[in-house]
């Protein structure tokens, strides 16, 4: 109501106002009109009656000169009666037009005199316009305040009036049912599972029992501890107890995370087959960040290397299957067929190849054949080659490509031979074959230090033999042998930065860790876990700092390597360089000796 009454106030003031100035308008106007001559126009018409006035009568005749008069010659009167046309009966007469002039005649100049009586009025218009605009304000201000004084007693009455129906109602219990139907619920398990892993992230930021003495490690070497030292163990009652560890990869956008893969729990036939657990060693909390499993042993996994969110697994049925950390739930969202076309063996192999915007799942099992997947379809795969040697396949057991190779790639079998494969061109297929093992290969990498000198060359496998060798992909033969362990060796890797460092796990619970241009003999350190059982699996972080093992009991290790053990020195690479040509020198001076 104030707002119409404001403007309603507004409106007679402008109606005034308008009304004022136009009455000075047409005084001003009038005014002017005095001062200006009539004028007539140029094109104004001629009367028409005047003009029919002004042509003489043709029959009245020129009358005889009185006496005194000067006489009008005969030939005047003719002349002048030429000139005048008289017009025929019944016809009008012709008219013709005549040019009149007309003068315009400059109006005295007006000038406009001060009115005092207008500009007060405006003036005091305006001055009583802003007195009600301030007026009304005013009056909103206030009409503001009492409203809000209103509201917050409202408030506080709706407060105590909720307060005592709270108190007067009766929570009504849920049956045994119904809670159970909640627990169960798809978006209940979601949103518990989110909230966990949040509440457990805040509560756990610092391991409190973190063993800064060195209990729990059984060091074997003087400077063990301080070379080697173990950090941290992820173990899961639930999903780790009683299941191996069959692989390892830790994500290459998120370095914090990295992923386990386990066989079956021999302790319970009624929980999953195969699982695989990502963990997050950015937090001190003891669970993983996703669990997924399927129905089959899970024999090799991996990240998709442009596709973080994505894991891949091989399973001991023969299936390829995807997981998505984005789905919320925990089986697979696609698998391969288990059909000629594909794998029916078990798939010990998966490694994803190529760049970002083309690359493909490269996968191996067991009878030898290789398949070339798109993430985005698994229900077929786009390419298929049988490793085969005598027309036998090959039991591929271990798989790995050098770096920056696609198409080139080492595999190792169960006969204890590795041997050299193309999956394209004219060699697709077994190019070249490496005998030394004398058991079935358990771990094969590849050198992938980037520095001053190139050794994508060089190669090292593992086997049951109790042996790690070192190889070089131009000779047939291994450069060298190391023979320190007393067990079966179940893998090896070499640090992703220094190109002379690698290490390898074996039955006894024993961690080694070399260095070629230190000693070939004994590792440059060794350390066996407290609880002593087969260390089976292990991964390097890509800053070649942190050394991740697994046992066959699931439990996984986290140790820290000094700098001067996990960073390569200044002359590392040329030490690795005379190293090599003095292996090589021995094989061609004893070529029995291997």
């Amino acid at each position: 109501m104030a707002d119409d009454a404001k403007a309603a106030l507004l409106a007679a003031k402008k109606s005034r106002i308008q009304i004022l100035k136009e009455k000075k308008r047409l005084r001003d106007q009038n005014q002017q009109a005095k001062l200006q001559p009539v004028v007539k126009s140029k094109t104004e018409k001629l009367d028409i009656d005047s003009l029919i006035s002004d042509i003489p009568d043709p029959s009245k005749r020129p009358k005889t000169p009185e006496v005194g008069e000067t006489p009008i010659a005969d030939n005047d009167i003719a002349s002048n009666n030429a000139n005048i046309s008289f017009p025929r009966l019944n016809r009008l007469p012709k008219l013709t037009k005549t040019k009149r002039e007309s003068v315009d005649i400059k109006p005295i100049e007006c000038t406009q005199s001060y009115q005092k009586i207008t500009q007060t009025d405006e003036s005091a218009i305006q001055q009583a316009i802003e007195d009600e605009k301030l007026r009304l304000e005013n009056e909103e201000e206030e009409k503001r305040k009492k409203e809000l004084e209103s509201d917050e007693k409202k408030d506080l009455i709706e407060e105590d009036t909720k307060e005592n129906e709270d108190e007067d109602r009766v929570v009504q219990e849920l049956s045994e049912d119904q809670k159970e139907a909640i627990v169960n619920s798809r978006d209940f398990r979601a949103f518990f599972d989110r909230a966990s892993r949040i509440m457990e992230k805040a509560i756990c930021d610092v391991d409190v029992a973190f063993p800064y003495s060195g209990d729990g490690l059984d060091n074997m070497g003087d400077n063990a501890g301080e070379l080697l030292r173990l950090n941290r163990v992820f173990e899961d009652e639930r999903w780790t107890a009683h299941r191996a560890i069959t692989s390892f990869d830790i994500n290459t956008k998120y370095p914090e995370l990295f992923l386990t893969s386990y066989n079956n729990n021999t302790e319970s036939v009624t929980d999953p087959e195969g699982t695989v657990l990502i963990w997050n060693k950015k937090f001190a909390k003891p669970s993983p960040e996703y669990i997924f499993h399927c129905q089959s042993p899970v024999m090799s996994a991996c990240f998709a290397r442009f596709q973080p969110n994505l894991i891949l697994g091989g399973t001991y049925s023969g299936q390829v299957v995807a997981w998505d950390m984005r789905a919320s739930k925990r089986t697979p969202i696609q698998r391969s067929p288990l059909s000629s076309t594909a794998h029916t063996h078990p798939v010990y192999c998966l490694q994803v190849v190529g760049t970002q915007n083309a690359h493909n799942l490269i996968s191996i099992a067991t009878d030898g054949r290789l398949c070339s997947w798109s993430l985005d379809m698994l229900s077929q795969p786009q390419d298929t080659l049988d490793l085969q040697i005598k027309s036998k396949p090959v039991a591929v057991t271990a798989m790995n490509f050098p770096l920056g190779e696609v198409n080139s790639f080492l595999v190792g079998s169960e006969d204890g031979t590795l041997y050299s494969a193309s999956r394209h061109g004219s060699k697709a297929g077994v190019n070249d074959t490496f005998e030394g093992h004398h058991g079935p290969i358990t771990g094969l990498d590849c050198n992938r230090a980037v520095g001053q000198g190139d050794f994508s060359n060089l190669f090292i496998s593992s086997s049951i033999d109790w042996t790690v060798k070192l190889w070089n992909t131009k000779l047939n033969k291994p450069l060298y042998s190391f023979e320190n362990a007393n067990d079966y060796i179940f893998d090896v890797k070499w640090s992703p930065v220094n190109p002379a460092v690698f290490a390898s796990v074996d039955a006894m619970g024993r961690i080694d860790v070399w260095n070629i241009n230190t000693d070939t003999e004994v590792p440059v350190v060794s350390v066996q876990t407290s609880s002593r059982t087969a260390l089976n699996r292990l991964a390097w972080a890509a800053n070649g700092k942190e050394l991740h093992v697994g046992d066959c009991e699931g439990r996984v290790y986290i140790y820290d390597l000094k700098e001067k053990l996990a960073l390569p020195h200044n002359e590392e690479w040329k030490r690795m360089n005379d190293t090599l040509n003095e292996m090589q020198q021995r094989i061609t001076e004893s070529p029995l000796v291997v």
